[in-house]
């Protein structure tokens, strides 16, 4: 807006200085400097041009880096919520990895294991993308933890969780998740899958799907939360992802799928983790 104004403060004095002048000037003259006056008005509109096109490219890059500093901070702080060591001694072994594809995402895992001798385990995924899922994601961590280590079933955690969730959002947001817990002296596993992509449990005798039973979290109030259960033997797999993974390729105009990964995974199970 001020270059607008100075512009037109200096081409309006040029004029009548211009027009003031016309009678000492014969006409070749003033004709000669009209034009020298149109070409330096010409230049220094495209000079002002220039400068304003200029401050507004720095403007951005400044915040672009804003940005990208707030988004690595954002990463480095979810990556710090990943459980760092896996329990070994619980009759469980766990091999866990969350690559996001825009830096930070919604996706969520965590295991536990608990003094009492339970070992609960989770994978989830926030609605949405960017810094306000992995925000979410991060309140989901820490209610999920307490609510473990309170004891509580995965029907009450979940049940619990869901509450949380529609205060939090109203609504406006959800979360998926499979809360799994397992007591290594019964080798059975109790689980909730809330609206979560079903995990496949590969066995000797083949495999089988873990579906859900229970609606997302966060979206509906007094939801019934369904609890299901299934026996672990050794040499079992259990799977468990996130959509990153079934839906990889669809820009391509086909996704990965689970039925594909089930295949996968089955060629390949009797390899290390």
């Amino acid at each position: 807006m001020r270059d607008k104004v100075y512009l037109f403060s200096f081409l309006l004095l040029a004029g009548l200085l211009l027009y003031a002048g016309r009678g000492l000037f014969q006409s070749s003259q003033l004709a000669t400097w009209g034009l020298t006056f149109g070409g330096t008005t010409a230049a220094g509109i495209l000079g002002m041009t220039l400068y304003r096109v200029q401050s507004e490219l720095r403007a951005s890059r400044r915040e672009l880096a804003r940005k990208d500093a707030e988004i690595t901070f954002a990463r480095e702080v979810q990556e710090a919520l990943f459980p760092r060591q896996l329990p070994k001694d619980s009759g469980l072994t766990f091999s866990c990895v969350c690559v996001p594809a825009r830096g930070i995402s919604g996706d969520y895992y965590d295991v536990l294991a608990l003094p009492d001798g339970r070992l609960v385990f989770a994978i989830g995924d926030i609605s949405g993308k960017g810094i306000s899922a992995a925000i979410l994601m991060s309140n989901l961590h820490a209610v999920l933890r307490v609510l473990a280590g309170e004891g509580r079933s995965p029907k009450e955690a979940c049940s619990l969780i869901n509450r949380h969730l529609l205060e939090v959002t109203e609504g406006a947001r959800f979360a998926t998740l499979f809360y799994a817990e397992w007591r290594s002296g019964e080798h059975r596993l109790r689980y909730v899958n809330a609206g979560h992509i079903p995990p496949v449990l590969f066995t000797a005798a083949g495999s089988k799907a873990l579906p859900p039973g229970s609606p997302p979290l966060g979206l509906l109030p007094n939801v019934e939360i369904e609890v299901g259960e299934t026996a672990l033997q050794p040499g079992d797999l259990l799977l468990a992802c996130s959509d990153g993974i079934t839906e990889a390729g669809a820009s391509a105009g086909r996704e990965f799928g689970e039925s594909r990964l089930a295949v996968l995974v089955a060629a390949n199970r009797e390899k290390p983790l």
